[in-house]
């Protein structure tokens, strides 16, 4: 019996060691882990947690939180490796056994060592080795109550300058007002507060009982309500002693110093709207800003910068960052002393201002009226204001230097290029012209051209362009012929775009061609259906400048001078052209001789342009002038103001411009 006894328990204890020496070792599992985790089976990598593991996170929540850190983090080329093992290092009932995990992420690369807890448990199948498993195993700063971020970064918006370096657009620091709801006072003491702080800071009261009305606001709730203005930041000192209110820094918000005076030539930011969105590439999110007109419109992809991302715990611990790349500052040519006193000089108006160097194209000012303040649309408008805006009919909102208008005699000039380069006119040669109207024969019926005077019968060029003699070029643009007036207008820009970044209207001839003889005419002298932008007027005088050649407006310093079009104007009729702009402003017949600016010495042309609705015995009256500078050469303006019947046609032009050419 006792040897019996003593077989049996050798059986049993080899049975035993068997059974240990079956068990897959901890290095094994290790391998089938991380072969489910490379492969994302969440499922099967569950299996081989800890009891203990599986008391904090089940099996579902487990596979979720896999799925969405991965999915949120776009995480990719997931890479898991197990270390080398110590051959000595696996225990009894515990081991740890390392691993690498490296990943590709949306805020870049992800690497990193660690070391998985092993631990012997009692299972159906025996002892077996479980994973201690701890969420440090996705992301090693990950902790078990902690949550995943992933967030876009913000780039520093590039500023917009003008020459100097002297702001257009800037990023500047800026205070938030905020209101405790709880802290406001009974309704009544509530209703004073409102009231007050609505008052200091210029907003309507319903954007503040707005704000505190939203869903998600309690009694403790700190509800921002405004970002002043730096134009306003006294106003904090208003509001900070009343009760609820709390003052805090606002980070940077962007501001434009010229306000009204440069408004419709920087344009301003603001929220990207859903079809914006849509239209634009994956790096712009809901709650991006965006370029919504003027400068910030056109040089939005090179303002704007690359956002960053981050992914970081709940904690604020880093995981990885790809860091925001600051937009591009944009340097421009504008001279934002001669912005400004353009503005000024025409801001009670409905018109334009353009301003060039006529050596090499540079735009110096680009002035709209009626304007608007652009930092409106950052930090809210005045009440008042936006009503006003709103109601305007004179389109503040727009601006007026990119449109298009009939020229009226500031057109003259270039059809005198085109029918000299025609052989239409001569420089010196005299058209003969009787009375104060002509007309060809009589199927013009009872329609003809008129002049302002009949002091002159023979008429050459310069006398034409002082006097400003509507049917000497009525008379040339017939001489030259419909196909080649078309063709010399278009060498000039018309019918075409315009080579500049700022958006402009192409300016047009008539809009089913110069279909008869009246209509081509017409558009000799600057009416007829022809419309032209002020920008482009400008650009067309720069061939009177540049022995004939025109050039392309600029806007950034970087740009070189660059020719439009050759020889526009030929070379035989340049300085008679001249002569005669000259004595527009010089000679006493000219139309812009008053007011008399001793100051200054400029040529430029006039031009007015009446606009009737069909039926209309009266209508109102565009005025233009161009002119150029004689001496310093440098500067070149464009000028429209609308509505100028009243107040002596295009004179009233002249007078608001002349001043700019003074130093």
């Amino acid at each position: 019996m006792k040897k019996t006894a003593a077989a049996a328990g050798a059986i049993m204890l080899i049975g035993g060691l068997s059974a240990c020496n079956n068990r897959e070792s901890a290095e094994d599992k290790m391998q089938e882990f991380t072969d489910a985790w490379n492969n994302q089976n969440f499922e099967e990598m569950y299996e081989y947690l800890s009891s203990e593991a599986r008391e904090q996170i089940d099996e579902e929540t487990f596979i979720n939180r896999h799925e969405t850190i991965y999915e949120e983090t776009n995480a990719e080329e997931l890479n898991i490796q197990t270390g080398e093992v110590d051959e000595e290092a696996e225990g009894e009932e515990e081991t740890t056994l390392p691993f690498s995990v490296s990943m590709a992420t949306s805020a870049g690369d992800v690497s990193f060592e660690q070391e998985a807890s092993w631990v012997l448990e009692e299972t159906e199948d025996g002892e077996e080795w479980q994973l201690d498993w701890s969420p440090s195993y996705i992301f090693e700063e990950l902790g078990w109550e902690e949550t995943v971020n992933v967030e876009r970064t913000k780039p520093v918006r590039g500023e917009i300058l003008a020459e100097g370096g002297a702001p257009l657009a800037t990023n500047v620091e800026t205070t938030r007002v905020s209101l405790v709801p709880g802290s406001l006072g009974e309704e009544r003491e509530r209703d004073e507060t409102i009231s007050t702080i609505a008052d200091e800071l210029d907003m309507p009261e319903e954007d503040i009982t707005g704000a505190l009305d939203q869903d998600w606001v309690t009694d403790e709730s700190s509800v921002p309500v405004k970002t002043l203005s730096p134009d306003n930041e006294e106003a904090a000192s208003e509001v900070e002693d009343l009760p609820g209110v709390q003052i805090s820094e606002a980070g940077d918000q962007r501001y434009y110093p010229e306000k009204e005076a440069a408004a419709h030539l920087t344009g301003y930011i603001g929220n990207i709207s859903g079809e914006e969105l849509e239209n634009r590439d994956g790096t712009y999110m809901q709650s991006s800003q965006i370029g919504k007109a003027g400068l910030e419109y056109v040089y939005e992809d090179r303002l704007r910068g690359e956002p960053g991302m981050l992914i970081s715990t709940s904690e604020d611990d880093v995981i990885a960052e790809e860091e925001a790349v600051a937009g591009e500052d944009v340097q421009t040519t504008i001279d934002t002393s001669l912005q400004e006193r353009a503005y000024d000089q025409i801001q009670e108006d409905v018109g334009a201002t353009v301003a060039l160097d006529p050596q090499n194209g540079d735009t110096r000012a680009l002035v709209s009226a009626p304007s608007y303040n652009p930092n409106n649309y950052i930090y809210g408008w005045p009440e008042d204001e936006l009503n006003e805006f709103n109601d305007s009919e004179n389109r503040p909102r727009a601006a007026k230097f990119n449109s298009t208008y009939a020229p009226g005699s500031t057109v003259k000039p270039i059809t005198a290029s085109v029918g000299l380069s025609n052989e239409a006119i001569t420089p010196d040669e005299e058209m003969t012209i009787e009375g104060l109207e002509w007309q060809p024969d009589s199927s013009w019926g009872g329609y003809s051209v008129t002049r302002v005077d009949d002091e002159l019968s023979e008429v050459n060029l310069r006398e034409a362009l002082i006097t400003s003699d509507n049917i000497y070029f009525a008379r040339t643009a017939l001489n030259t012929g419909a196909e080649d007036f078309t063709a010399g207008l278009e060498d000039f820009g018309f019918n075409q775009e315009i080579p500049y970044d700022f958006p402009i209207g192409e300016s047009t001839i008539a809009s089913e061609g110069l279909d008869s003889e009246v209509l081509l005419a017409d558009t000799g002298y600057g009416q007829g259906q022809m419309q032209m932008s002020p920008v482009h007027l400008a650009s067309a005088f720069t061939a009177f400048t540049n022995e004939g050649d025109m050039l392309a407006p600029q806007l950034l310093a970087s740009s070189d001078r660059e020719i439009w079009e050759e020889n526009v104007v030929p070379e035989s009729g340049i300085s008679t052209i001249q002569e005669g702009l000259e004595g527009v402003v010089e000679d006493e017949r000219g139309s812009a001789y008053e007011p008399v600016n001793e100051n200054i010495s400029i040529s430029g042309k006039t031009g007015t342009a009446e606009l009737k609705q069909a039926g209309e015995e009266e209508g109102t009256e565009n005025g233009w002038f161009v002119a150029y500078d004689n001496e310093a050469e440098d500067l070149l303006i464009a000028s429209m103001i609308q509505n100028v019947e009243d107040r002596g046609g295009s004179e009233y032009v002249v007078e608001q411009t002349k001043p700019l050419f003074e130093e």
